[in-house]
């Protein structure tokens, strides 16, 4: 599984893992799947706030699989991408065109945007590609009681539990009243988040995985008339991702409190 972080210049950092995909540009909102919203939950992205108009509102499409990583050039204006790779020449450079893909490299790769600043300089994102280490093991699970009742689910969530650290992850922009805050967080994110917080994350390294959560935490938050899964085309919203966080927020699934914990007791 991989790793990838991106950074440009004036917006936050972007943490992707295996199974995401981030689209760039300078709206590249609009490139989301609106009419499938379970393909959203695989998509971040990352605005490019300095980008010149002439930039595409969709100009890549980073791709991240179990072992490589791929971009997919979508922009008119030419890009160049440059990287290190164990070879006797060491650094390459390749002119991306539109229709173009390149694998990138292990380690830092720079992805120049030609003329793609406000003041027509060129626009630099990096790209750093890693293999992170193992997530930790489980912890031993306690043997349920066979002549206990079953419980009933509750209509909210469990405290501790994976879907009320997620919905914690995914919500923490508006607990924190960061309510201007340029895009929800990346399953890769929520990961990494989680595990800061309690030591283990279960299988969330997996995108998969935190797909199932966000979806059973939508059912919570809207019900079963509204839950943005289940609507008709006709009424699904643009970001489902920024969907969910903020009613998370907004029903308490979640609180302010409940984060303020977690990060004291990450603390220790």
């Amino acid at each position: 599984m991989l790793r990838v972080i991106v950074r440009g210049p004036g917006t936050p950092a972007v943490v992707l893992g295996s199974g995401e995909t981030l689209l760039i540009g300078r709206a590249p909102l609009s490139a989301l799947p609106t009419d499938d919203p379970d393909a959203q939950l695989r998509y971040t992205a990352m605005q490019l706030v300095h980008a010149a108009q002439h930039v595409s509102r969709l100009v890549g499409e980073l791709v991240v699989g179990e072992e490589m990583a791929r971009l997919r050039w979508h922009g008119s204006a030419e890009a160049q991408l440059s990287g290190l790779f164990d070879a006797p020449g060491g650094a390459r450079r390749v002119t991306l065109t539109e229709g173009m893909s390149a694998l990138l490299d292990e380690g830092e790769n720079q992805l120049l945007v030609l003329r793609g600043q406000e003041s027509h300089g060129d626009l630099l994102l990096v790209i750093d590609v890693s293999e992170p280490a193992a997530p930790p093991p489980a912890p031993p699970r306690v043997a349920a009681d066979p002549d206990a009742a079953p419980t009933g689910k509750a209509p909210g969530l469990v405290r501790g539990e994976r879907e009320w650290y997620v919905a914690l992850a995914l919500a923490e922009p508006w607990l924190t009243g960061a309510d201007d805050y340029p895009r929800p967080p990346s399953n890769r994110e929520i990961y990494e988040r989680v595990l800061g917080w309690h030591g283990y994350a279960w299988n969330l390294e997996r995108s998969q995985r935190v797909d199932d959560a966000i979806r059973a935490i939508a059912a919570i938050a809207f019900g079963p008339n509204d839950d943005p899964f289940r609507v008709p085309a006709g009424q699904r919203v643009q970001n489902v991702r920024f969907a969910i966080g903020r009613r998370a927020a907004e029903v308490r699934l979640v609180t302010a409190a409940d984060l303020a914990a977690v990060n004291r007791d990450a603390r220790g």
